[in-house]
């Protein structure tokens, strides 16, 4: 929980700024809580955001949230983690509820983008469905083809995406230069295309109730 003000004068500290809330979010997230604040004129949230790469090494997550949590506490009355599960096997939701701060339901971003429930509900019908995010798109090379190696060993591409068969783009904007990128990583990969548009989805109604 956040310490009272009377605890906190105590440490020569400053009150919590009432009102104020502190989104902690994965950087990949960035553009999109950044336009979703433009549009809802919600100046009274604060946008701190983790290093994207730490996908990259999931277990990583929640230390490194556990450090900002502690870092940002008192000086804002809601601290929200604008993060899903993300690979780290319920270790965040763990670290979350030890630290007393929500975070977004979900196993993936690509989940909540779609909505949670829907992303759910054909879940099992797209295991071999390999998805990518308007972020993703952008930094395709930098997250996907460069830290698996093709870039390196371009015949490594059949043994790491064999046993999918078609890349979904969850667009969360209609940028035409975007599609043109995600149906070229599905050309690079070997699979399927497909893009369906899901907006900002579970992020935007978890927002929106925060606010």
């Amino acid at each position: 929980m956040i310490p009272d003000d009377r605890h906190l004068a105590q440490e020569g500290l400053a009150p919590a700024r009432k009102g104020r809330i502190l989104l902690l979010a994965c950087g990949a997230l960035a553009h999109e809580i950044l336009a979703l604040k433009r549009a809802n004129g919600w100046d009274h949230m604060d946008l701190h955001c983790l290093p994207a790469n730490l996908h990259l090494r999931p277990d990583r997550i929640p230390t490194a949230v556990e450090a900002a949590v502690t870092e940002a506490r008192g000086r804002y009355e809601t601290i929200f983690v604008v993060y899903a599960d993300c690979g780290t096997g319920g270790l965040l939701a763990a670290k979350c509820a030890e630290l007393g701060v929500e975070m977004i339901p979900g196993p993936h971003c690509y989940a909540f983008f779609e909505g949670n429930a829907a992303f759910a509900a054909h879940a099992e019908d797209e295991i071999a469905a390999f998805y990518l995010t308007d972020f993703l798109v952008r930094q395709f090379d930098a997250f996907v083809w460069k830290p698996m190696g093709l870039d390196r060993h371009p015949e490594l591409r059949d043994m790491l995406f064999g046993n999918y068969e078609k890349l979904v783009y969850q667009a969360q904007t209609d940028d035409p230069s975007l599609d043109a990128k995600a149906r070229d990583a599905a050309r690079r990969l070997g699979l399927a295309y497909e893009r369906r548009f899901t907006g900002y989805g579970d992020l935007a109604t978890e927002l929106k109730r925060l606010s």
